[in-house]
């Protein structure tokens, strides 16, 4: 018989681009289809609550909070055949090891999160996880100057964009980032 090959799926975007959304949305139609699902997310990441991904719309889904991307190998649980894992971003490059560990083993993996930081540059470990992914979905958000399509993200300090060599990782949501289009 042969070995399950596993997959990876990649939803990355900008800020408020519907990321957490679109991966709420794949936990739930994998759920329904009767497979067992674990969710994972950086335990950093406590904006809305510490145990779940929650979208910027309120949608939300139970997640296991860890510390590095090689706790997800230990704290996996029986049955589980679909992995998905929000804010990849914070996990570094180390979760690209974690993630073709898991697909290796016959999982399919989904994870989400921001393909470049507020400075407009690569958030690794995205865009190697782009490269090595089965299925890829780039979502765009709208500018909060234009209102045209926007794929960057600003950070905001006291109404005005953050200076580039500020620190790449603050968590936060609209209080110190909007979504903006090439442009603006």
């Amino acid at each position: 018989m042969a070995k399950k090959i596993g997959t990876l799926e990649v939803i990355c975007g900008c800020m408020f681009s519907g990321k957490s959304k679109t991966l709420i949305k794949r936990v739930h139609q994998a759920k329904s289809r009767g497979q067992h699902v674990q969710v994972f997310k950086p335990i950093i990441d406590n904006r809305y609550a510490q145990e779940a991904v929650v979208s910027h719309n309120g949608l939300k889904v139970f997640a296991n909070p860890v510390e590095e991307a090689s706790q997800i190998l230990d704290r996996l649980k029986e049955n589980v055949t679909v992995i998905a894992i929000d804010e990849v971003q914070f996990f570094g490059k180390s979760m690209i090891e974690v993630t073709e560990n898991l697909t290796h083993q016959g999982y399919r993996v989904i994870v989400a999160g921001l393909d470049t930081d507020f400075r407009g540059e690569p958030f690794y470990p995205m865009p190697e996880l782009m490269a090595i992914s089965d299925q890829l979905t780039k979502l765009e958000a709208t500018c909060r100057i234009c209102d045209r399509p926007a794929n960057r993200t600003q950070r905001l300090v006291n109404g005005a964009p953050a200076h580039y060599d500020d620190p790449t990782i603050l968590i936060g949501a609209e209080e110190s980032y909007e979504a903006r289009c090439r442009q603006h």
